[in-house]
């Protein structure tokens, strides 16, 4: 009993930073953002927290939630992303590995896709970093860079027409988590 009641409270206390998180990415939308939450490629188990289309029409930000402890500094120890004691790495490659596979899903040369791992509660180093993992590198960013980091990342100027043919063909490929399970 235990067990399943502290299984309850990580998946609760997940749900509530993955919440947090779309909270804090929905001005995005008012700046030409499509973003999507909780989905999943075709045939596969895990969930998607959040996938994002950049207002230019070429990039894909493939977004996944934590929230860590707060009493301990997340960063980079001997090439590893640790929250304090806990090695973190293999969760950060996994987000590579998510973006990989979307964008293979989605099929589109010259779109990027761009793995980014969203903090909650964990200060991160220097408030954000890019993680080197095997098959890339994600970003690691504690909340406060988020909108930020994502707005300034965006190069060439607005494509509306472009970024909504993009959110169609992602709306196309990936579902809603409960669907077709």
């Amino acid at each position: 009993m235990r067990r399943a009641d502290a299984e309850a409270a990580r998946w609760a206390h997940g749900a509530a930073g993955e919440d947090a998180t779309a909270r804090l990415l929905a001005p995005l939308t008012r700046q030409g953002w499509h973003v999507r939450h909780d989905l999943r490629l075709p045939g596969r188990r895990f969930n998607l927290d959040h996938v994002l289309v950049s207002p230019c029409g070429t990039a894909v930000v493939v977004a996944d939630t934590k929230a860590w402890r707060r009493s301990w500094a997340t960063g980079v120890v001997q090439g590893r992303v640790r929250c304090g004691p806990e090695d973190r790495h293999e969760q950060v490659a996994k987000v590579a590995e998510y973006a990989r596979l979307v964008g293979q899903e989605l099929n589109l040369p010259g779109v990027l896709v761009v793995p980014l791992l969203i903090v909650h509660g964990s200060p991160v180093a220097g408030g954000g970093f890019e993680a080197v993992v095997q098959g890339g590198r994600v970003w690691v960013l504690g909340t406060e860079l988020v909108v930020p980091r994502l707005v300034g990342a965006v190069r060439t100027l607005p494509d509306s027409h472009r970024a909504a043919a993009l959110a169609r063909r992602v709306d196309a490929v990936l579902s809603p988590y409960g669907e077709g399970r």
